[in-house]
């Protein structure tokens, strides 16, 4: 009977692991990856099996019980089964399902944790979600329900939303709805900690500006204290991209603009 490990692999780029995720994932006989992590994690483990597990919001994806009978199966016939989890394994990775999996199966299993995509966001932008005097909570939230509603709620200083890149415009409304005023500073980030990360400033009233810029990328919302400026001397490095206008094309054209020429 083998071991399962469950690697948080970090939002984006592959040096974003952890030391301590790094060293077990290269000791690794089979690899059950999340479709999000950066294949150049692959070359700490060339001697593992790799196998695409991975979920998609909205696209094919790999059942959650598919996966656990994987996690079982291989673990019963290998020494080591790492399951690298996109971010944080904690942070809306189903890691509950495949724990009680695991157990049931009598197998043992070790967690390690990672940068998940809020943290990421907030240092690609360099919006601290917490703020001394203004900002003392903080809220990750998943827009989406299991049901498929889209839902919003007001239940910290900083709320970040997760998997509502696609419909930014009802999160618009369902933040309204919750109580958050229409100038409420917003942020969007996509493809948190990958060197192509582009984020932009919005408020809750303008917050579906951004559903062009980001469309097809992974996105996180970063509402209220958070998505704040922080005022500086310098610019902050990295793709910003500022969408206070109600000119969609303008945004769009400021995109192109800061991911360069396409090939």
């Amino acid at each position: 009977m083998g071991t399962i490990a469950f690697i948080g692999a970090g939002p984006g780029a592959a040096d974003l692991i952890t030391l301590r995720g790094a060293r077990l994932l290269a000791r690794a006989d089979v690899v059950l990856h999340d479709a999000l992590t950066d294949p150049a994690l692959r070359e700490l483990a060339p001697q593992a099996r790799w196998i695409d597990v991975g979920k998609r919001g909205f696209c094919d994806s790999t059942g959650q019980t598919t996966i656990n009978a994987l996690l079982v199966r291989h673990a019963r016939e290998v020494n080591l089964v790492v399951r690298l989890k996109g971010g944080d394994p904690s942070v809306f990775g189903r890691l509950e399902e495949e724990l009680e999996a695991a157990a049931a199966a009598g197998l043992a299993t070790e967690v390690v944790p990672g940068v998940t995509a809020a943290l990421a966001a907030a240092a690609g932008s360099q919006r601290p979600l917490t703020r001394r005097g203004t900002g003392r909570s903080v809220s990750l939230t998943t827009a989406m329900t299991r049901a498929g509603e889209l839902r919003a709620s007001r239940t910290a200083d900083t709320e970040v939303f997760y998997m509502a890149g696609r419909q930014l415009g009802a999160l618009s409304r369902r933040l309204r709805e919750a109580g958050w005023p229409e100038g409420t500073p917003t942020a969007v980030v996509s493809r948190a900690g990958w060197p192509d990360a582009l984020h932009s400033d919005h408020t809750v009233a303008t917050l579906a500006q951004a559903s062009v810029l980001h469309a097809g990328r992974p996105a996180v919302v970063i509402v209220g204290c958070g998505a704040r400026p922080v005022r500086r001397g310098h610019p902050a490095t990295g793709k910003v991209v500022r969408a206070a206008s109600d000119d969609a094309n303008e945004v769009v054209a400021a995109g192109q603009d800061a991911l360069g020429p396409r090939p």
